[in-house]
This record gives C-alpha cells, sequence and structure tokens, in this order.
C-alpha cells in the first residue's frame, strides 16, 4: 500500500465535509479499497493498484475540466468530481468483508504471472458499478448526478452500455473519458518499464 496515495485519498474525501464521509473512509480501511488491485490482470493489478487508479482518474478528470470549464454553476462542482472520481470503483474492493480479487494462484502453487489476480468466486456476482453505489449509501447521500455518473462510468464497456446513448450528462463524460484514458493510456504506459 502506497501511503501517500492513501492519505491523499482520505484528506480529499474528508475535505468534501459530506455527513457521514468519514465513516465511510473508515470502511474503505477496513474493506481493503487502499489494498485491492484495480484489475486481475489489465491495468493495476497489483497491490494498491485501485487506489492508484481511482486517484490517477481525479487528476486526469480535475485537468480535464480546467481545460474544459465545464464544473461551474448548473452542471456540477469540485466535490462532484472528488466523490465520482474516488468512489467510481469502490465496489472493486469487495464488500461483506470478502474481496473482489484473489491471488490466482496456479496449480504449481505460484500466483499466475499472466493473470495474478482473479475474481473471487465467495463473492456474489453484482456489477461493480452498482456495489459502489450501494457501499457508498450506506455512508453517505449520493445526488443524483453523482449515481448516475458512477453507474455509467465504463459507458460502452460496461454492464450498462446500451442504456446510457443519448442520456450523457458533462459529470458522466468527464468521469468516463478520465477513466478510460487513465485505464487504457496512463496505467499502461506506467507498467511498460
Amino acid at each position: 500500500m502506497d501511503n501517500e496515495i492513501s492519505a491523499a485519498i482520505k484528506d480529499l474525501l474528508i475535505s468534501t465535509k459530506i455527513k457521514g464521509i468519514g465513516k465511510l473512509v473508515e470502511h474503505m480501511e477496513k474493506e481493503g479499497f487502499f489494498t485491492a488491485p484495480c484489475s486481475g490482470k489489465h491495468h493495476l493489478c497489483k497491490e494498491g493498484g485501485l487506489a492508484e487508479h481511482s486517484l490517477n482518474v481525479l487528476k486526469t478528470a480535475i485537468s480535464l475540466d480546467a481545460s474544459l470549464g465545464t464544473a461551474k454553476e448548473g452542471t456540477f462542482s469540485y466535490n462532484d468530481l472528488v466523490i465520482t472520481c474516488l468512489l467510481h470503483d469502490l465496489g472493486k474492493m469487495g464488500d461483506y468483508s470478502k474481496a473482489n480479487y484473489v491471488p490466482n494462484v496456479l496449480k504449481s502453487g505460484k500466483v499466475s504471472e499472466a493473470e495474478p489476480f482473479k475474481t473471487n468466486k465467495d463473492l456474489l456476482y453484482v456489477p461493480h458499478e452498482v456495489r459502489s453505489i450501494a457501499i457508498a449509501e450506506r455512508f453517505i447521500n449520493l445526488t443524483e448526478e453523482q449515481e448516475f455518473a458512477i453507474l455509467y462510468h465504463n459507458g460502452l464497456y460496461g454492464d450498462f452500455r446500451y442504456t446510457i446513448q443519448g442520456k450523457e450528462t458533462p459529470l458522466y463524460l468527464i468521469l468516463h473519458f478520465a477513466d478510460m484514458w487513465c485505464s487504457r493510456v496512463t496505467e499502461i504506459e506506467e507498467g511498460e518499464d
């Protein structure tokens, strides 16, 4: 776990001053958000990858917003960016004290190099977008716009790909693009050393 990344995420979430955010941060810590991988074999499939990805998405979204000038009265706020970007993949940490990803141990007893993690079969399948909203809302009240952005953030790559077309919002678009940019460009380049 990268203490700098986890401290930054905690500080950013607490800075929103949303009622219940402290309890959510405690839950994230307890349930392994800061140590979970972001994927099983793709971007940031390493310990702490989920937290690193979430912070990357926020940084990218802030840059996009600054370039586009989208966070203005009537659209969304800085807090909306912090909440949606840092919590969009919250469900990937798992739920009910069960990790979403577990080490992919081969018959030889070694962890697979090609796919270091696999989905935990002991955790019932719920799309991570849905799980992210459910976990967050146990502690804080998300706005309609935040829920929408988190639910649809995977766009054409998620379980809800056919329902987002024509219903895009500015916050959703910023989150979706930042997430895609990080997972398909930034985080892939970082791993190519």
